[in-house]
């Protein structure tokens, strides 16, 4: 990988890192906002049960969202000090190439496609 693909990758992560931690910024925020108006008596105690179910369900799927949000951003910061250490690029398990198609796609992408789907086998 040359430098200047080098380059546009690290303009490309640094991007990302921006946008989601934006992202994560305002998960956390209306999580905050919804738990809070859970306990300050907005809601009434009578609430139905379909509503109450409602509301936890926003909640659980905001708190996914925001695990997950959370979980790329560490994969990109990791991106970008294997940019600083001279490996990105590398595979971490078997140390090959990752093919320039695949970072383009995923830029955070730390494992070759046959390391990533031995990876996804013996999770299974």
């Amino acid at each position: 990988m040359n430098k200047k693909q080098l380059a546009l990758f690290k303009k490309k992560l640094l991007e990302e890192k921006r946008s989601l931690e934006k992202e994560y910024h305002d998960l956390e925020e209306g999580n905050l906002h919804s738990s809070q108006s859970e306990f300050s008596g907005e809601m009434p105690f009578e609430e139905d049960y379909a509503a109450s179910g409602t509301a936890t369900f926003e909640r659980e799927r905001d708190l996914s969202l925001s695990e997950n949000v959370k979980d790329i951003l560490q994969k990109v910061n990791e991106a970008l000090e294997r940019i600083e250490d001279g490996t990105y690029g590398k595979c971490v398990s078997c140390g090959s190439d990752i093919p320039l198609e695949r970072l383009e796609a995923l830029p955070y992408a730390s494992l070759c496609i046959p390391c990533k789907q031995k990876e996804e086998k013996a999770s299974r």
